[in-house]
């Protein structure tokens, strides 16, 4: 089994991080040490860090959920908030967890669609509602991140990497939730899907 990024990335098409109860750990991007309790997941960062600088330089196609779009900024030199919900002027982006998986995954609020970047490019412009159930966010922006999309508080919502070798795209809501009954999640999936298409075609020389 492959375990260094340039063997795994040998055998790939293309590379979605998910979400997870876990968060990243505030030193990789020197951040306070976290409230007693929060879940993290040394493994998963020792992993998934890496392995995206490497995917990104590749060319791999990637996309980013949720704590994946967290670890996206980490990797690429940004930091986060912790919890969002104690900030001044930022709404509680955290679902309802006492209520049943389809209340806690409903869509909660707007976010609204930067001009000139890829989620334009995809038709989702001016914006949309998307569901949230997250306590981190981005606090510093990586400097080759483009911020796509803000929610009504300014928090960013969604990312791209001008000039990638390949398709970028993270975002901190959850499109799989029902995805084929919501354009917008139908619309971030197929790109990906022709992405890693269209990256397996020429890995092969078809």
């Amino acid at each position: 089994m492959p375990t260094e990024p340039a063997q795994l990335l040998a055998s790939l098409d293309g590379l979605l991080f998910t979400g997870s109860p876990s968060n990243v750990e505030p030193h990789h991007y020197n951040g306070p040490a976290s409230v007693e309790g929060t879940a993290h997941d040394v493994f998963r960062d020792r992993t998934t860090l890496p392995l995206l600088r490497a995917a990104i330089a590749q060319g791999v196609p990637v996309l980013c959920i949720c704590r994946g779009f967290q670890e996206l900024n980490v990797a690429l030199g940004g930091s986060l908030h912790q919890r969002v919900q104690e900030l001044p002027g930022y709404l509680d982006h955290r679902e309802p967890q006492s209520d049943v998986l389809a209340v806690q995954y409903a869509t909660q609020h707007p976010v609204q669609v930067r001009s000139g970047g890829v989620l334009e490019a995809l038709g989702l412009a001016p914006g949309f509602e998307v569901n949230s159930l997250h306590s981190q966010g981005i606090d510093r922006l990586a400097s080759d991140l483009r911020a796509e999309a803000l929610a009504p508080d300014g928090l960013v919502e969604a990312v791209s990497l001008p000039g990638a070798p390949g398709f970028l795209l993270g975002v901190q809501w959850h499109p799989e939730w029902e995805f084929m009954n919501n354009p917008v999640s139908l619309n971030v999936f197929t790109a990906f899907r022709e992405a890693c298409l269209a990256y397996a075609r020429n890995r092969q020389g078809r």
